[in-house]
């Protein structure tokens, strides 16, 4: 399966994260910081945040993640749209929707970091379910039909956003993931009744 862009993808956020663990400027200048947004007007964090990880397992998960479904709607999102660029540029507004519930709630809070690309993960993870709901997907090597687990994260998420306690980014999954599925709606509207189809019509695998 030709995916260049998910290659390229993974080749920089995996090179920019390792220049990170070893050097703190790097961080320090690509982080989500709400503060240097609204009153350094460093716009490019609401981006460049998604390029780093907290340690080498969260890179790991998230690429391998990356690698296993970008590849798929890469090539779906060529296919509809005929356009190379569809694929890039969803990708980076997932990055930029998944964290603005965050940025927003925090803007005025200097204590407030966050970085990985989860949420734009989310958003490729949720769009390759919308188009195969019954596909096996392996959740920490146990095998589990992606519509549940998709049910499952979403409870999850959500009430881990509400109850805090961790240092997870649930709100940015959870935008990440609306955002995969309305993106994938708005290019092509028949993909809703792909997906109810399949739904119905449960095939393993």
């Amino acid at each position: 399966m030709s995916s260049p862009v998910t290659l390229v993808l993974i080749a920089i956020t995996a090179l920019v994260s390792w220049l990170a663990f070893k050097d703190r400027r790097v961080v320090d200048r690509l982080i989500l910081w709400p503060p240097a947004v609204s009153k350094r007007h460093e716009y490019w964090r609401l981006v460049s945040y998604g390029f780093l990880h907290a340690d080498l397992p969260h890179l790991l998960f998230n690429m391998v993640t990356l690698f296993f479904f970008g590849r798929m709607i890469e090539q779906v999102m060529l296919k509809i749209t005929g356009s190379p660029l569809t694929y890039p540029l969803f990708y980076l507004a997932a990055l930029v929707v998944s964290i603005l519930p965050s940025y927003l709630k925090n803007q005025k809070n200097p204590s407030y970091f966050s970085l990985g690309a989860s949420g734009a993960v989310s958003a490729v993870l949720f769009a390759f379910i919308l188009l195969s709901p019954w596909s096996l997907i392996f959740v920490f090597f146990i095998p589990a039909p992606a519509i549940l687990y998709a049910v499952f994260y979403v409870g999850y998420s959500i009430w881990m956003d509400r109850k805090g306690g961790d240092r997870i980014n649930h709100s940015a999954h959870l935008a990440g993931a609306a955002f995969g599925v309305i993106f994938m709606l708005a290019m092509e509207p028949r993909v809703w009744e792909v997906f109810l189809e399949q739904l119905l019509n449960p095939r393993f695998g």
